[in-house]
């Protein structure tokens, strides 16, 4: 039988001035099957905390990256997964921010945040395109170059992916 957790989560989308996009490289540090995958930092909203401090406080623990400008909740998205021996239910804000860059040195990672994280870096939305990895969200490679190109939805947009990709089933 495996645990469900569910929860609210908040995610970032962090930018560099040159329209990089910060990706973090991770696995499943107890499924060697289950193949690595990028992904933008993030992690659950606590108690009563709001969802734009919750993807600051989780970007800093994750990345470290000071000086950040925190902007609006672009995304959101239910997903389905499971890591580490938990089946999750996410219920995600996805928030842009903005930096002059920065270097990966995470500040506060859970035990299987630091074995799941094998490095982060960097990318052009060209490399990314290029790329065949998975991404979290799955549906990064669509929506990020409008981001890039400084399109702000005013109201965020629901990039819940398929059910055969992740996506919230209906019940």
């Amino acid at each position: 039988m495996t645990f469900t957790l569910r929860r609210p989560a908040a995610r970032v989308v962090l930018l560099d001035r040159e329209g990089h996009v910060f990706l973090i490289h991770a696995e499943d540090p107890i499924d060697p099957y289950k193949p690595d995958w990028l992904e933008i930092p993030g992690g659950g909203i606590g108690w009563n905390e709001d969802s734009g401090a919750a993807a600051l406080r989780e970007l800093h623990e994750e990345t470290g990256i000071p000086n950040v400008e925190m902007g609006p909740c672009v995304w959101v998205q239910q997903t389905e997964y499971d890591f580490a021996g938990y089946h999750f239910e996410s219920d995600d804000r996805i928030h842009v921010a903005w930096c002059d860059g920065g270097t990966y040195d995470p500040k506060g990672l859970e035990a299987l945040e630091a074995a799941a994280f094998m490095g982060a870096r960097w990318w052009s939305v060209d490399e990314l395109l290029a790329d065949e990895a998975p991404t979290v969200p799955a549906r990064l490679r669509e929506f990020l170059p409008a981001l890039v190109a400084g399109q702000i939805p005013a109201q965020p947009i629901d990039i819940t992916p398929p059910p055969e990709q992740g996506g919230r089933v209906s019940r």
